[in-house]
């Protein structure tokens, strides 16, 4: 029992009575008080009514406390002890105003449940108005997708360097990330190289849309640095044998993913991008352009759009490699994780993308 406790008369006995209708008319008393003389109230005063409300807090339902704790969230001298308890609550109900908003919790407070608690709890202090380097650097670590997203959507956010390291490898595998990191006012010119370099051309482009001219200006820089590439041997490759062996398939029915499989399978690259072509309905040109690239992606977004199982996949990607070439088997789990989590509509888009290109 705390040395306030026993300055109000009866508040001892409504702590130890259990009735927690006594307790939660309590709670409310206390915290109007509070509530009413906020602007007023002496440092002092709001510790002798944070002890007392430590005590019966814990007691009250769900529902009041969450309530309690959206409005305690919007004062600067919040009382700090029971402030800090709610916000190390699991219930997030409780736990994430105070999370998102509260200006009594410090950093230290923040940065023990940031390593502590769930994603939820994450989620709610990517939301708030600033976040240190190195709050960022645990949300990066222990975040997940949406965590990440939403820390780098924060224009109060800032990052160390190896945060942003972290944050520009993990957009590597999320087009909606890249998008969000390219439009932040702190990304450099060379690290804004370092993101599109590893971002599909579908999601640079996009990312070209949607910032601000001075930014626009830094993308056609990166942009003219990355591409310095070598003319790709596909414009010396012959499709049309294969164009008519597809064509002779379809009209027997026979054009399928066994036929697919077989091809890919079978290292016949030519058969392979025509039958990926009449199934899909992107220009051979431009499936050979992208297949022949440096990243899986387009693969796994072909495969998810059109429906392939993942053994045809894998004999695509290892078609884009050639015979006795394979990639490590890390790379290949990794490429089996991003086939199974990306989303059809997803791939759907992107390849109505690729149909409208030349």
């Amino acid at each position: 029992m705390t040395a306030a406790t026993s300055q109000i008369p009866g508040h001892e006995a409504i702590i130890r009575s259990g009735d927690p209708n006594r307790r939660e008319e309590a709670a409310h008393r206390i915290a109007a008080l509070f509530f009413q003389g906020a602007a007023t109230l002496r440092p002092r005063h709001v510790d002798f009514l944070d002890e007392l409300l430590i005590d019966l807090i814990p007691h009250v339902e769900l529902v009041a406390r969450a309530e309690l704790a959206e409005r305690l969230s919007q004062f600067a001298n919040a009382p700090r002890n029971l402030v800090g308890r709610m916000a190390r609550e699991n219930e997030i109900l409780v736990a994430g105003p105070l999370l998102r908003r509260s200006p009594v919790l410090d950093e230290q407070v923040l940065l023990e449940i940031a390593r502590a608690r769930g994603q939820q709890h994450l989620l709610a202090i990517s939301e708030r108005a600033a976040l240190s380097s190195d709050l960022t650097d645990v949300m990066m670590l222990r975040g997940d997708r949406e965590v990440v997203r939403r820390t780098a959507g924060n224009a109060g956010a800032r990052f160390s360097e190896n945060g942003y390291v972290e944050l520009i490898k993990r957009a590597a595998e999320d087009g909606v990330l890249t998008l969000t990191i390219g439009q932040r006012a702190d990304l450099s010119d060379q690290k804004l190289k370092q993101l599109l370099a590893g971002s599909l051309d579908v999601v640079r482009r996009r990312l070209f849309d949607i910032v601000k001219p001075e930014r626009q200006a830094a993308i056609k820089q990166a942009m003219a640095e990355i591409a310095v590439v070598p003319e790709r041997s596909e414009s010396r490759r012959d499709f049309v044998p294969a164009q008519r062996m597809v064509l002779a398939l379809h009209e027997a029915g026979n054009l399928n993913e066994a036929a697919l499989f077989d091809f890919a399978k079978g290292f016949r690259y030519e058969e392979s991008i025509a039958a990926l072509s009449a199934m899909s309905g992107v220009r051979i040109m431009t499936l050979d352009r992208l297949i022949s690239g440096d990243r899986f992606d387009p693969i796994l977004i072909v495969g998810k759009s059109i429906g392939l199982e993942w053994a045809t996949v894998r004999a695509l990607i290892l078609l884009r490699l050639g015979p006795g070439r394979a990639p490590a088997p890390a790379d290949i789990e990794k490429a089996r994780v991003n086939f199974s989590r990306l989303m059809p509509s997803t791939a759907e888009r992107v390849l109505g993308f690729w149909k409208s290109r030349p």
